[in-house]
């Protein structure tokens, strides 16, 4: 028989009950590290007092009214996105996943609108995540993600990870856009080298093609910046965000340039619930916090100090692990067996982490995570990795 709950996680047999800063706890109290972040998510940890007051005192006041109405909190936000990014203008979403829906409209829009309808394919990458809509996993184009639910939506050109000469060669007079994550999170915690966002931003450049990055996972201060394509000094046209921007409250957005964003005109996009006061009263908390330069040189230096960290962990089981990937605090262990068994042994240390494809263990914790408790998470992934070294041999 069929679950109330529709079984498409294979989840673990642990349910949380409350949750403070990088510690989760259940029922009967026992209480694990968390290096997860609900995948990236809860940015300034599990109930940051910050973020239940600004969520409260929102609470109080008003907490939906559509998008029919403007929306003091939904304005406050906006105005904060536009100051710090590239961007003009702000829509705001429920997801990421929503986010990236949106991102495909306004780049084919862009192009109908200046004449050119035929421009509707968007070049992407292999290893990519944007979602699980029906434009997100047709961007993807992996098997796993599109078997069985076609026909898959066409208009997206798939290209292996950092191949400059493929992206060239892709590019045609159907072509309106390139989207990529900066930091593939999905894919394996895959960084895309400055030198290539750079080359990617000349194409761009030179055949009008807009550049869209999916910053759902590695933006909002993950990475040290803001925003991953800071680091490149290359600027999208188009930017998809959630996840951290919401701190634990679902939340996304669509950060565009004015030029970018010129076909989306009254009545050609719309949410219910995107923007709504409680979402944004959140958002523009975590970014009031998250972009102050200390937050930020503090995500650098804790970056730094788990990556020694666990490159020693590497060194140490070099049976178990192979590499360490990233950057900040978005952090892959590449590992020699099935991420999931990590996973699985980090269970029994009380420690909780995320797999990812191409064999690698995210480290994905809260920004607000602090050394003695990174010394600690490493740690517990020394006593899983030798846990499975006992059972391997």
């Amino acid at each position: 028989m069929i679950s109330s709950v529709l079984p498409t996680y294979n989840r673990a047999p642990l349910a949380f009950v409350k949750g403070a800063g990088s510690w989760l706890e259940t029922a009967d109290g026992t209480r694990y590290l968390d290096l997860g972040a609900g995948i990236a998510v809860n940015a300034l940890g599990h109930a940051a007092p910050v973020l239940v007051e600004a969520l409260t005192e929102q609470a109080h006041k008003v907490w939906h009214v559509s998008n029919l109405y403007q929306i003091p909190e939904q304005q406050k936000l906006a105005d904060a996105l536009v100051e710090k990014t590239f961007a003009d203008t702000v829509f705001f979403t429920n997801s990421g996943t929503e986010a990236c829906e949106l991102a495909v409209k306004m780049a084919r829009k862009y192009w109908y609108e200046k004449g050119a309808p035929e421009r509707v394919e968007i070049i992407t990458f292999r290893g990519a995540f944007h979602g699980r809509s029906s434009a997100a996993i047709a961007a993807a184009g992996s098997e796993k993600m599109v078997k069985g639910f076609g026909p898959v939506l066409p208009g997206f050109v798939h290209v292996d990870w950092l191949d400059l000469e493929a992206v060239k060669a892709a590019v045609s007079e159907k072509t309106c856009a390139i989207m990529l994550e900066p930091v593939q999170g999905e894919g394996g915690i895959r960084p895309a080298p400055d030198a290539f966002l750079t080359a990617l931003k000349q194409i761009s450049d030179e055949t009008g093609t807009l550049l869209i990055f999916d910053e759902v996972q590695c933006g909002m201060g993950r990475t040290g910046r803001l925003f991953a394509h800071e680091w490149s000094g290359v600027t999208p046209d188009i930017m998809m965000v959630a996840k951290g921007i919401g701190g634990g409250f679902p939340l996304g957005a669509v950060l565009a340039t004015e030029a970018a964003a010129a076909g989306m005109t009254a009545g050609t996009h719309g949410s219910t619930y995107g923007g709504n006061p409680l979402g944004c009263a959140v958002g523009a908390k975590v970014m009031e916090i998250v972009a102050e330069p200390e937050f930020l040189a503090a995500v650098n230096a804790k970056g730094g100090f788990l990556r020694q960290r666990l490159e020693g962990l590497v060194a140490a089981h070099p049976e178990i692990f192979e590499e360490v990937r990233g950057v900040g605090l978005m952090l892959g262990l590449k590992c020699r067996l099935a991420p999931g068994e990590l996973v699985a042994a980090g269970y029994a240390e009380r420690l909780l982490t995320v797999a990812a494809a191409d064999n690698v263990l995210r480290i994905l914790p809260a920004l607000t995570i602090t050394e003695e408790e990174m010394a600690e998470a490493v740690s517990r992934l020394d006593a899983a990795a030798t846990a499975l070294e006992t059972h391997l041999a």
